[in-house]
């Protein structure tokens, strides 16, 4: 396991430091400064090694004992030289040699330790291991002259004395006779005469991390606040790149770069193949061509691979890359620095580009989790550089599993959305390669929101024309997995999926269409669909498989379910086929019954509108509208079982009932079988769409076979009552109840057998409670509220029609009903609730006649005169001992026991509905004022009142605004009466109306014979039209 606990933790932070320190203070020792710097640089090639030590496996036994002594060490050469610093006092040249020999040992020492460290701490990693005791057998044959000039037997590169650029003393071949007793040190294989001094520190092909950042980092880790080594942070220049020595063999006299082809021509020199080719390309004879560096004339071209020197080279390359991916390693795990960070992962950019295989070190080393730690950085430069490698390491399929197992891919989908550009191409060309892999395809499309981003992105093309096309060819990749097509067309990328469906195999698109079926298209895309999908899927009902013939009725479902898509299946022949899908298969033994699946597309296709009468169901030539076809549905219905399947077959029902000859076929049938009962059975069943289609086509019946409905409707348990369902709250109401409530209110309302069911059973106070419930919540609350309310004042109204029978007279009463639809006048804003008040009201009026009775007053008490017609609703109201007559009706009347329009004030809110914009609440509330002004009743006291009210303007604004016959009639009627009994107060405001005389003049020529006769009359009373004789003279 790696080192981790606090004690280790500190040795090694311990160490950096005082590393950091001492190659600060090596800068200002002016005395001996090649070796103080060589000092360092043995120091910064101990670095690596100790990090080995940090991040093994398998932490050594010996570990503490190794880092102990390592500080001890670097602690004692941290003291010799600042002991040399030139801020401190001069030392003598004894003190000198006694402090060079000293960091001698130390650097021995050093060697020494490294030397401790167990193979098993490298991991089986073999390059690292060589390098590490390659140091310490360099470290531990070190040697430091003082004062003694060092001649180089081989010319290695010092293009300045620096640390910086110092080459480790294993290049160089030492004269001195006291250092011939040492080990053998290696010399040049390949030595040519070149000039050294190209190189330098910004040589981009020697690009590595600079120990500067490494330091760096360390400091900031620890937090270290001393002022002096945060100095040398940004002062020391960049150091050696390399942890083994270079040889200056190596490197191409022309192209002062380290060769990668390295060719030797006829004089023996060796150089880069493409920089000899060129030079020699440049002479136009053979003759002319001279060697680059010799200046000697050469005779050939011909150019011969230097085997043994690129094989030393590539392995150099090999041993030092490695160790460049380890140090890069520790620069991404101690990482505080963005430059540091950075120039790390463009290293590692660099060495994945030259050698494949070095994708796997990189993989191999543990450097993966911190490049996707880095996808989140601040920096914008090092997600995108940390994006550009982690590509490159999915180039191949090794490199794509690895990620697949570590990276959270809704990580990278998050950047997708990054409002800087260059981090989104930058996520798209790492997607688009991941994409390639088959595997990564599922993850992919499973991360949240990727399929969506990216087809934003595709669709994105004048924004960004780039990541447009890479989010395009990542889509196509994901197509290869088919639930990403899925995904795809539910957020609108329907051309996928189409295209599959309409080119793929017979397995393709049979799964195309199952997903088609599936998925929730928008209304935008149904019609695309339609067009595309219909030929491919008429093709596979046909196939005769059945799998492939349940997929596509399933997406037939779904594109029919759309209305306006009628018209397109229709011409692709798709209703001929569903017809004899219902009527003809399922004769015969067949392996898929798909009655339920073509009845669904059929009901949706004429809900579209598609003409049925046209619509053949078999070869016999039967129609969709035909005796046979019909008999054959209501068939299916009867014995159905599939509820699914009698819903299709009553939306298809209700569809045939648009057509007269099939209303008139429909309704024999449900007169001749047991039909209604099977519909009124429907009523109660558990699936309540099945419920509430059959409630209605009941609905649609109730005009034409209605008595009969409602005498099989009270004859089956449970009913009427069941149908009216009280919910606790408004905003619960279903569909079902409110077309249940819609149902009873159309039955016909003079069927005394149902409305003496309902009363039996109680239903009038659940009614008013609902009615309350609902006006108080208000109709907004739910989106069937108003057919709700609609329905239970028309199950009121049905009370108003059958007064006659004691029992419903009592009930009227009993809850004050006048008092009811008066208050519905006011308090809704319905135009069907005030409709149906309002002949309420005029049933309830009708009837007052009848149930108003002179006052038993005794003879001993005088009687007080009648009052105003105004006082007797509050004086009705109030207890009195002395009943007042009602002036119209010539009795005691109340709103309660006789239904007075003037007691419950229902005229004022009746005359306010004239105004009304809907005909229908006009004409509702006409007819009911017009039950004041029968000849039954006290007429004159009647337009007396009906004047003080100022009825009249009401009354002639209905004639001004509507046309309509019925309303004419009953508005020259009442005006009529107004003339004759109002007197010259009546005439005369009837006169003054100036439109009035224009539309009596049109009825009169235009009208039919009762309204025209009216309109005569009023414009003789107008003295528009001469009277006729009636004096006659005799001799």
């Amino acid at each position: 396991m790696p080192i981790d606990n606090a004690t280790f933790a500190s040795l090694f932070e311990s160490l950096l430091a005082d590393i950091s320190a001492i190659t600060h203070s090596v800068e200002y020792v002016e005395v001996e400064q090649e070796n103080f710097i060589e000092v360092g640089c043995y120091l910064y090639r101990v670095f690596p090694a100790i990090m080995e030590l940090k991040y093994a496996e398998n932490t050594p036994k010996n570990a503490k004992e190794i880092l102990e002594s390592l500080s001890q060490n670097v602690n004692l050469a941290k003291d010799l030289v600042g002991e040399c610093d030139k801020e401190n006092q001069p030392v003598s040249d004894t003190e000198l040699r006694s402090t060079i020999a000293q960091l001698e040992g130390v650097v021995k020492d050093i060697g020494e330790c490294l030397c401790l460290i167990p193979s098993a701490t490298f991991g089986g990693q073999e390059y690292a291991e060589t390098a590490v005791r390659s140091l310490s057998d360099e470290m531990q044959n070190v040697h430091f002259e003082v004062k003694q000039p060092q001649v180089l037997e081989t010319k290695v590169l010092e293009p300045q004395i620096s640390f910086a650029s110092e080459q480790p003393k294993k290049l160089q071949m030492p004269i001195e006779s006291s250092q011939t007793s040492q080990e053998p040190i290696e010399s040049d294989l390949y030595s040519v005469d070149i000039d050294v001094s190209f190189f330098t520190e910004s040589s981009e092909s020697l690009s590595m991390p600079h120990i500067v950042d490494f330091l760096k980092i360390t400091s900031d880790r620890s937090q270290w606040q001393h002022e002096n080594i945060n100095k040398s942070l940004t002062t020391l220049p960049h150091v050696a790149h390399y942890m083994e020595p270079l040889y200056d063999t190596f490197f191409c006299p022309l192209t002062k770069q380290i060769m990668d082809d390295p060719v030797t021509i006829e004089n023996g020199v060796t150089y880069e193949r493409k920089a000899i080719t060129e030079w020699f390309e440049t002479f136009n004879h053979l003759e002319d061509i001279i060697c680059p560096t010799t200046g000697m004339k050469l005779t050939s071209r011909v150019l011969s691979t230097n085997v043994a020197l690129k094989t030393t080279i590539e392995e150099w390359k090999d041993r030092n890359e490695a160790t460049r991916i380890k140090v890069a390693r520790a620069a991404l795990s101690l990482a505080s620095s963005d430059s540091m960070i950075l120039e790390a992962v463009r290293d590692l950019q660099h060495i994945c580009k030259r050698k494949r295989y070095n994708k796997f070190q990189v993989l191999s080393v543990g450097i993966l989790p911190l490049l996707i730690k880095l996808l989140g950085y601040k920096d914008i430069d090092v997600r995108c550089g940390t994006l550009e490698l982690l590509r490159q390491l999915a180039e191949d399929d090794e490199g794509k599993e690895m990620i697949a197992n570590i990276m959270d891919i809704s990580t990278l989908i998050e950047l997708l959305s990054s409002s800087h550009q260059p981090v989104q191409h930058a996520s798209l060309l790492f997607l688009h390669e991941l994409s390639r892999s088959q595997a990564l395809g599922e993850k992919i499309g499973s991360a949240t929101g990727a399929i969506l981003m990216l087809i934003r992105i595709k669709y994105n093309r004048d924004v960004d024309s780039f990541a447009s096309q890479k989010a395009d060819e990542i889509l196509k990749n994901l197509e290869r997995y088919p639930y990403n097509i899925k995904q795809m067309a539910e957020y609108g990328f329907l051309e996928p999926l189409l295209n599959h469906l309409t080119e793929g195999f017979a397995e393709v698109q049979m799964e195309m269409a199952s997903y088609l079926g599936e998925i929730v298209l928008g209304n935008d895309g149904q019609t695309y669909v339609a067009e595309r999908a219909s030929p491919t899927l008429v093709k596979m009902l046909q196939s005769g498989d059945t799998i492939t013939r349940k997929a596509a009725f399933k997406a037939l479902a779904q594109i029919s379910s759309y209305l306006p898509n009628g018209g397109i299946l229709v011409k692709a022949g798709i209703v001929q086929i569903m017809a004899e899908e219902m009527f003809t298969r399922r004769m015969y033994d067949e392996p898929m019954n798909s009655t339920k699946e073509a009845a669904a597309i059929l009901a949706n296709i004429l809900e579209a509108g598609a003409e049925h009468d046209s619509i053949q169901v078999n070869t016999h030539g039967h129609k969709l509208s035909s005796d046979y076809a019909i008999y054959n549905i209501i068939y299916m219905l009867k014995n159905s079982t599939p509820d699914e399947l009698n819903i299709n077959l009553i939306r298809i029902l209700l569809c045939l009932t648009n057509s007269p000859n099939s209303m008139e076929t429909i309704i024999s049938v449900v007169n001749e079988t047991e039909a209604s009962y099977t519909l009124i059975e429907l009523i109660n069943n558990p699936h309540e769409q099945l419920g509430v289609a059959a409630i209605k086509l009941l609905i649609t019946l109730a005009p034409h076979v209605g008595n009969t409905l409602a005498e099989r409707l009270c004859k089956t348990g449970g009913q009427p009552e069941d149908l009216i369902d009280s919910p606790t709250e408004t905003n619960h109401i279903t569909e079902k109840q409110a077309v249940s409530a819609k149902f009873l209110a159309k039955l016909p309302q003079q069927n005394l057998t149902l409305n003496l069911a309902l009363l039996n059973k109680n239903v009038v106070p659940t009614i008013l409670q609902k009615i309350f419930l609902v006006q108080r919540s208000g109709t907004r609350t739910s989106k069937h509220a108003t057919v709700y309310l609609e329905g239970l004042v028309g199950i009121l109204v049905r009370f108003t029609t059958t007064l006659y029978e004691p029992q419903i007279l009592s009930l009227a009463r009993t809850h004050n009903l006048t008092l009811v639809f008066t208050e519905l006048l006011m308090k809704t804003s319905c135009d069907e609730v005030q409709r149906l008040s309002a002949i309420g009201l005029e049933n309830l009026s009708l009837e007052s006649i009848n149930l108003s009775r002179p006052p038993q007053i005794k003879k001993t008490k005088s009687t007080k005169l009648f009052q105003l017609p105004k006082l007797l609703s509050s004086s009705s109201s109030k207890g009195r001992k002395i009943p007042t007559l009602c002036p119209v009706h010539r009795g005691v009347c109340s709103s309660e026991s006789t239904f007075c329009l003037i007691d419950a004030k229902a005229v004022e809110r009746l005359l306010a509905c004239l105004d009304h914009e809907n005909v229908e609440v006009v004409e509702a509330s006409l007819a009911a004022i017009c039950t004041l002004l029968d000849d039954t009743l006290d007429v004159n006291r009647s337009v007396s009142l009906l004047s003080e009210l100022n009825a009249i303007p009401h009354i002639l604004n209905v004639v001004k605004v509507h046309k309509q016959e019925g309303l004419w009639q009953k508005s020259f009627w009442m005006i009529e009466k107004f003339l004759v009994k109002g007197g010259n107060k009546s005439a005369s405001d009837i006169s003054q109306d100036r439109l009035l005389p224009a539309s009596l003049v049109s009825v009169f020529h235009h009208g039919d014979g009762s309204t025209r006769q009216m309109a005569e009359n009023i414009l003789r009373h107008l003295n528009r039209m001469p009277n006729p004789s009636t004096t006659y003279y005799t001799m």
